[in-house]
This record gives C-alpha cells, sequence and structure tokens, in this order.
C-alpha cells in the first residue's frame, strides 16, 4: 500500500491558478511533515524564474530544466523552515505535450534536492525515519493529478503510487514547542589549513556540538516525559475550531556539562592558527501535527532545528563576507561579526510560521522580496516576528583593547561570531606564555 498525503486546501487553488499560467511547464517544491502514520503537505512553492531563463531551449522536451536552480531553490527554502517541516517532495505542471516525460524529470529532480538538502544538514535521519518524496504530476490542460512516490534513501527506487487528498484547515491548530538556547562554542583553527579550510573547520566544530545537543534532556513544560508518550498527553484538544492557532510548549535544554567516570578523558595538542567562538542564545521552534504526535518526533524535531539554526546562520553570514570581503582577505586582527537575527513570519491559514534570518543593518523590505521570491508568499510588515531582542544578551569581555565604545556595541550582540587570526589562542593565564604556538583541545572520547 502506497503512502496518503494530506494536502492543505489552499494548495489547490495555488496549483490551479499555476496552471493557468503555464505555457509549457512550472516547477516547484511541497513543503510539509511525515510521520510513521500519515504525510502532511502544508505548502507548495514554485521555483522562482531566472532573469536569463526567458529564451526557452528545445521546448519540445524537459531537458531545459535547470537542475541546479531547483536544488539550490531548496537549499534557501530549507533555511527558511523551522524545525517538523522539511522539502517533502517536488511537483511539475506541463503542457500536454510534456506530460510523457514528467515522470522522469520528477524522479531526476526529487533526488538531487535529497542529495543537496543532506549534504548541509549536522544530523542524521533515524532509523525508523520515513524516507519516501513526493512527486507530483498535473497537466495543465486536463487538470488530472497523478501523485507518485520514491524511496530517497535507495537511488534504484521505482516509483509507488501515493494518494493526494486535500484537507480543510489542515494546520491550523498544529502544536509548538520554543526554547533559547545559550552557546559557546570555541572551533580552532588548525595552523595547516588554508583560508580556504574556514567552512570545513566550522562544520567540524559544529558537528561536535550538534552530538552534545542530540545527547541532551529537553524539559517539557519542566518535566521530563518517556519518548513514546503521547506529546499531548492530559491536554485539551480543541475540536471544530478552524481558527488557526498553536499550542505552545515551553522546553529547556540541559546540556551534559562533564562525562562519567566511565569515560577517559584525553587531550590533543594541535598548533593553531587562530580560532573561532560562537557565543550568545538562539531562539528555536518546532511544529508537530496534532494528530496523537509522540514526545519523541516532537524533541527530535526541535534538535533539528537548534542544529540547523546555527549551521544556517554561519553559512549565511560566510556568504556575505565572501561577498562583500572577498575570500583571499588575509592578515586581519581579530574581528567581531554578529550573526543573523532569527525572525518569524506566519502562513496564512496556518498556525505554523516560517523563518528567516536578517543582519542588523539589512532593510525588512529585503525580508519581504525574500519571502516574496523564495516562498511565493507577500508578508506584511506588521507581521514580522523578531524572535531575538539585541539586548538580553551580555558578552564577556574580551582581553584585546577595545575602547568603551566597541565594548558597548558588543554587549548589545545577540549573536557574536569572534575571529581570531594572531597566532595561537590563550588557554589560560598560566601558559600565556606558550599561546602563540600551541592551542589545547580538550574532549572526551
Amino acid at each position: 500500500m502506497g503512502r496518503t498525503y494530506f494536502v492543505e486546501e489552499a494548495i489547490s487553488q495555488y496549483l490551479s491558478n499555476l496552471s493557468t499560467k503555464v505555457q509549457l511547464y512550472v516547477t516547484g517544491l511541497l513543503i510539509g511533515q511525515c510521520s510513521v502514520q500519515k504525510d502532511y503537505i502544508i505548502q507548495a512553492v514554485r521555483t522562482p524564474p531566472k532573469e536569463e531563463q526567458k529564451e526557452v531551449i528545445n521546448p519540445s522536451k524537459l531537458e531545459s530544466i535547470d537542475e541546479e536552480w531547483i536544488t539550490t531553490h531548496a537549499s534557501q527554502v530549507s533555511r527558511m523552515l523551522p524545525g517538523g517541516l522539511l522539502v517533502l517532495g517536488v511537483f511539475i505542471i506541463t503542457c500536454p505535450e510534456l506530460s510523457k516525460d514528467s515522470q522522469n524529470a520528477l524522479r531526476k529532480l526529487i533526488f538531487s534536492v535529497e542529495k543537496s538538502l543532506t549534504k548541509r544538514r549536522l544530523w542524521k535521519p533515524a532509523e525508523e525515519e520515513v524516507s519516501e518524496r513526493a512527486a507530483l504530476q498535473i497537466c495543465s490542460a486536463t487538470k488530472k493529478v497523478v501523485c507518485r512516490s520514491y524511496d530517497v534513501q535507495d537511488p534504484k527506487s521505482s516509483a509507488k503510487p501515493a494518494d493526494w487528498k486535500y484537507q480543510s484547515a489542515l494546520s491550523a491548530s498544529w502544536f509548538a514547542l520554543d526554547c533559547a538556547v545559550n552557546v559557546n562554542i570555541h572551533i580552532p583553527l588548525l595552523a595547516t589549513s588554508s583560508n580556504h579550510d574556514l567552512e570545513k573547520n566550522i562544520k567540524n566544530g559544529l558537528n561536535r556540538w550538534a552530538k552534545q545537543i542530540e545527547d541532551s534532556v529537553f524539559l517539557i513544560n519542566g518535566q521530563v516525559k518517556d519518548d513514546d508518550a503521547e506529546l499531548l498527553e492530559g491536554q485539551k484538544k480543541s475540536r471544530g475550531n478552524t481558527q488557526s492557532s498553536s499550542q505552545f510548549s515551553d522546553v529547556k535544554v540541559l546540556t551534559q556539562l562533564s562525562q562519567g567516570s566511565s569515560h577517559r578523558s584525553t587531550a590533543t595538542v594541535q598548533v593553531c592558527s587562530g580560532s573561532i567562538n560562537l557565543k550568545g542564545a538562539v531562539k528555536c521552534r518546532a511544529y508537530t501535527h496534532n494528530n496523537k504526535p509522540k514526545v519523541k518526533e516532537a524533541i527530535q524535531a526541535l534538535k533539528r532545528d537548534i542544529i540547523n539554526t546555527l549551521s544556517d546562520r554561519c553559512e549565511i553570514l560566510f556568504e556575505d563576507l565572501i561577498i562583500n570581503e572577498g575570500p583571499h582577505k588575509k592578515d586581519f586582527e581579530r574581528e567581531y561579526h554578529v550573526l543573523p537575527q532569527r525572525l518569524f513570519v506566519p502562513v496564512a491559514g496556518s498556525s505554523v510560521m516560517l523563518s528567516d534570518y536578517r543582519f542588523g543593518e539589512e532593510a525588512i523590505g529585503e525580508v519581504q522580496e525574500r519571502f516574496v521570491e523564495m516562498l511565493d508568499q507577500s508578508v506584511q510588515v506588521e507581521d514580522i516576528q523578531i524572535a531575538e531582542d539585541i539586548n538580553t544578551v551580555g558578552i564577556c569581555p574580551v582581553t584585546d583593547n577595545v575602547d568603551g565604545t566597541q565594548q558597548k556595541q558588543l554587549t548589545k550582540a545577540t549573536l557574536l561570531l569572534k575571529l581570531q587570526q594572531n597566532m595561537g589562542v590563550v588557554i589560560a593565564a598560566a601558559v600565556a606564555v606558550f599561546a602563540s604556538v600551541f592551542s589545547f583541545n580538550y574532549f572526551s572520547d
């Protein structure tokens, strides 16, 4: 028996509107949540057209589909999804002449998108996790809808029939988990690493931190709950209410400070050329469907949002630095860069909110443009919610000679990225004389 996709009813009108404008074909992404029991699609987003795409190459076939452009779009959209949501599939709307080639094109796109998204992840999917993704084909003339699924874990997977069922107010009352996580990550930069290895160093450092998050204890409304317990157990579930509203739970994250006596502590000595410190607090959120969700599913979604939001911000910052400063900048002393703030934006007719990231000097209008381009969604300024208040996080004083004005500016930063390019890292005052040569990186096996 194939999978069943329960789809937000508003998507039907959205796809219908797209089909009336199709001359040859249009592609897009399906956003939703999958679980062992059911899969939910809450939004469909067309692929933004490229400026140079006015000239159609070989219009008689689907070979002109720009696979790289679609996978890049999927990566950008994935950054804007809170925990619990993911790119769950791809759709294509074609004219009747191209319908015959649609499934082959869809299959290729689904595996390309999944490969692109997997590369960026710092977490691994669970063994029992659903690995099937939806492939939706629509004929612009007949409006015929054909839905199939592919197992993205199996490169040789063939199409399986799937049901596509519209449902009103599907995500009007989903459950949300909120938490704020304090971050203090030290990442040494090896002297043998060249400038272009900066991203690799950061990813390695974040991988170690992500393992800590995976092993953390999560308190939901002050309680530790059994993994297999129902998340909404003991809470009243709203019935017959089609108004969009979310039930929120406050979550506290307890990270392990030290290993037990069974773990052997070790230390390594590495020659370093500098270090990166990530400090501050990040606001995280995850959503889960209201059909008897398990605690394990909800906590897993929140863990992934914690890991994704920090990783995504680092990516965004370094993309910005490369654009503005160039990839080959040398001989810079200690620098301070504030990572972009997180903000949330509601989805019409849904209790779910999508997110985005904004640098301090970036105008709100640019955020609005990004939502139109990436998610084909207009956003009102008053609907944009800034999740993190830049005045609430105190930053530890730095050891360099920083004047009062600079220090005051730094204490207003929510998330601080310190790039220390001086030789060595000060471990403690007692070993400061050796700091120009060695950095001690303590860790546990």
